[in-house]
């Protein structure tokens, strides 16, 4: 009888429906795809803590300065509101500050990035020597903006000057090219845009050289000329380069300070006073770091529309291959 009941219960547990096996909740593919996300952001860490002390926290506290008046120490002094916007609107050295920035950036942009097409045009020709154009058309790259303006600083002066010597060679008559309001702001233009063609020589002539030569071939073999394969072949193909050198431009325009604070200080009368070198005197001179803070977002909020226009509107003409 035991060994029957015995017998009768291992059939009832052979017989009994196995219990399946309690599956993981967390399927292995979102384990693994949560582990690679956090293998990225440990090695983002560094970057973010950076970007976190000198780029967020910055732009949080000048948000913060731009609502209150504070004493030469940088303290909060008052809660003034919309004041420091509004007093910006009906200033007149505002809004001659941005007209100048205007026309500094009109001066700079368009005529850095054609002489960058000529010179990167130049040098992407198989001709003999280029190595050497190469090596001298990318040489202010390297550069600093302090060193750029003391030698430009040496070439504009008024009996020194090498430009001046030229003009008289030449039977003209000298240029007062930082003391005169008419020249100051062209002279501090001409000097940018030598200052940022080794760059925009760089970026444009590895624009050229990422265009397949079957296509500039192709043309030649249908009889096209040189200006015309120019035109309708690779100036097409290097829009991309032309229209992320236009945003960099631009940018880069509106936030010049180096160059002006060295050779003309703002002046003469306002002429060379752009929208970053008011920022500066208002912070750092007037110790006005409420209104210096409402300039700086007005400036954020004029390049982030400015780009946005440009990529609204120029980017429907860039050609992608």
């Amino acid at each position: 009888m035991e060994a029957m009941a015995i017998t009768r219960q291992e059939v009832n547990l052979q017989s009994a429906p196995q219990r399946p096996a309690i599956k993981e909740h967390i399927p292995a593919s979102f384990r693994r795809r949560w582990k690679d996300h956090v293998l990225g952001y440990f090695f983002l860490a560094p970057s973010l803590v950076l970007f976190g002390i000198f780029l967020f926290y910055p732009l949080v506290q000048s948000v913060y300065l731009s609502f209150h008046l504070t004493d030469p120490r940088g303290r909060i002094a008052a809660f003034v509101g919309l004041d420091n916007y509004s007093h910006l609107l009906s200033s007149s050295v505002f809004w001659n500050s941005l007209k100048v920035t205007v026309y500094y950036a009109l001066y700079t942009v368009p005529a850095g990035i054609m002489i960058g097409i000529v010179t990167a045009g130049l040098v992407h020709t198989k001709l003999r020597g280029m190595r050497l154009f190469q090596f001298l058309f990318s040489v202010p790259v390297a550069m600093s903006v302090s060193t750029s303006s003391v030698i430009w600083m040496i070439l504009f002066h008024p009996t020194m000057g090498m430009l001046n010597y030229f003009l008289n060679k030449l039977g003209f008559s000298s240029v007062q090219w930082l003391t005169d309001d008419a020249w100051a702001l062209v002279s501090i233009a001409i000097m940018t845009v030598w200052m940022n063609s080794g760059l925009h020589f760089i970026i444009l002539l590895s624009g050229l050289q990422s265009i397949p030569e079957d296509i500039i071939e192709s043309a030649k073999i249908d009889g096209s000329g040189p200006v015309r394969t120019f035109i309708r072949i690779v100036l097409p193909l290097l829009s991309p380069t032309i229209f992320f050198l236009i945003v960099l431009s631009v940018m880069s325009a509106f936030q010049s300070f180096g160059q002006i604070h060295i050779l003309t200080k703002g002046g003469p009368a306002g002429a060379t006073d752009v929208f970053v070198y008011s920022i500066y005197r208002e912070a750092f001179m007037n110790y006005q770091f409420g209104t210096g803070s409402a300039l700086s977002l007005v400036l954020f909020a004029i390049i982030l529309l400015l780009t946005a226009i440009q990529f609204l509107f120029l980017e429907k003409k860039v050609h992608y291959q």
